[in-house]
């Protein structure tokens, strides 16, 4: 075996930066990334000369393509859909389709290679991939994205299989959207198979898949402050966000008697000292997804709650946070706060909400901090728990399946301990998982030769 040069951290960066100008979100993960693995790796020379920290770094492929559609008033609409498949060496290529106008190339990249990582964790065989659109559905008509979805697949369905590569929803992306999709897979290749997860229960979907990305947070939230002798009872939370993850890491929180005092959306946040216990997270849920509403309107309804506009929640006293909106939406100065006013712990239900400077702060605190690559892991390994489940045309019961969901989590945590504990009381999740995460995808790919 040749024995390679080692570049140092700074010199791999810049060579990151150079093949993928303008796309800081990517060389954002990939930097938190790297500077965990580059001292797991400085005497494991196979990594060194078979390059795998930078072929993990570039994508198997980015695909890239026109979407046409017609809106309901017959004009001509023309988007850009991708599918990024960043690696496939433990499993297909699994991750979600994200439709929001935000959707860039780079922001596709930074997901497919969390992706890679958050699956290899969950211990299933699943790759990472990532997919979406610049398409806005919010404002659109139930026909208007009906037509786009097709349209989008009839693009995407050569691409995808249930062995090669399995979609799932994401922000934008929703049971609606994955039904008008797998529709037209299901047309144009004759074919009925567990292509897409999230779908719905009356064609192939599995239990707990709404919740599971909430709950699996919550759980592994649990299973931090449990390894320090404490737990989520009684615990103060701030949570960001107000959809399908939120609300449902908010349910779970309340289940297990703690108290959730916030939630977001673009517009600001709510601020309910007395609580947002079950009936209320039941009332934004119906309010937000059937009514299209927003979150301020939640003022209205409860007396002693806040709205504070064009704000997030992090400045609020808390005892433990989840962001759980959507990318970089915690900064530095934010994480300083929460540290301040005496958090102890931090779950990120989103991919990266906190920056990279934000990380810095609450490692440098030394408060359990979960990285979203382990905590949001959840939704991804219900997902494969749903691929499982048609590939043996059956469907398991709940009870089953939240008992699977909290095995996982708890051996995500686990994962993360084997290389994250200190042993000085203090657990680096981040490192933990990375490196967990890499390990298991780069042996895999030394198993493989250099393809």
């Amino acid at each position: 075996m040749a024995v390679t040069d080692h570049v140092d951290l700074a010199t791999f960066m810049k060579g990151v930066e150079r093949r993928n100008p303008h796309q800081p979100e990517f060389t954002q993960a990939v930097q938190e990334v790297a500077e965990d693995i580059f001292d797991f790796i400085e005497d494991k020379e196979a990594y060194h000369s078979e390059q795998i920290l930078r072929r993990i770094t570039e994508p198997d492929r980015v695909v890239s393509f026109r979407v046409c559609w017609e809106d309901d008033n017959g004009n001509i609409r023309v988007q850009r859909g991708w599918r990024v498949q960043n690696n496939n060496a433990i499993g297909p290529y699994k991750g979600g389709i994200r439709f929001h106008p935000s959707v860039t190339e780079s922001v596709l990249k930074f997901l497919a290679f969390e992706q890679t990582f958050k699956n290899a964790l969950t211990g299933l065989p699943m790759g990472g991939g990532k997919g979406g659109s610049n398409f806005n559905p919010k404002g659109k008509s139930d026909r208007e994205v009906m037509r786009f979805c097709q349209s989008f697949m009839t693009e995407l369905y050569r691409h995808i299989g249930a062995d090669v590569d399995v979609p799932a929803g994401d922000i934008g992306v929703g049971g609606r959207e994955i039904g008008y999709m797998f529709g037209q897979y299901k047309r144009i290749t004759n074919h009925f198979t567990g292509v897409l997860t999230g779908k719905g229960m009356e064609y192939g979907g599995s239990m707990i898949r709404p919740e599971a990305t909430g709950y699996g947070a919550v759980y592994f939230l649990q299973e931090m402050l449990k390894h320090r002798g404490d737990g989520v009872k009684g615990k103060i939370a701030v949570i960001s966000g107000s959809g399908n993850v939120a609300t449902h890491a908010a349910e779970k929180i309340t289940q297990m008697g703690g108290k959730v005092v916030t939630l977001s959306d673009s517009g600001g946040f709510i601020h309910d000292p007395d609580g947002i216990d079950q009936d209320k997270i039941d009332w934004i849920k119906i309010h937000k997804t059937r009514n299209r509403g927003r979150i301020s309107d939640y003022v209205d309804q409860y007396s002693g709650a806040t709205f504070h506009e064009g704000k997030n929640p992090w400045h609020v006293k808390c005892d433990v946070a989840l962001p759980c909106a959507t990318q970089n939406e915690l900064d530095d100065e934010e994480a300083k706060a929460l540290v301040a006013n005496g958090c102890i712990a931090v779950a990120e239900g989103a991919n990266m909400p906190s920056t990279l400077k934000a990380t810095h702060v609450f490692k440098d605190a030394k408060i359990m901090f979960a990285p979203g690559k382990a905590a949001n892991a959840g939704g991804v390994a219900v997902s494969g728990l749903e691929m499982s489940q048609n590939s043996e045309r059956r469907s398991w019961k709940e009870e089953e399946l939240q008992k699977m969901l909290l095995d996982i989590m708890q051996g995500i945590h686990n994962r993360c301990l084997a290389y994250g504990d200190k042993g000085n009381g203090y657990v680096d999740y981040v490192k933990g998982a990375n490196i967990a995460g890499f390990k298991k995808v780069a042996d895999a790919m030394l198993a493989f030769g250099v393809v």
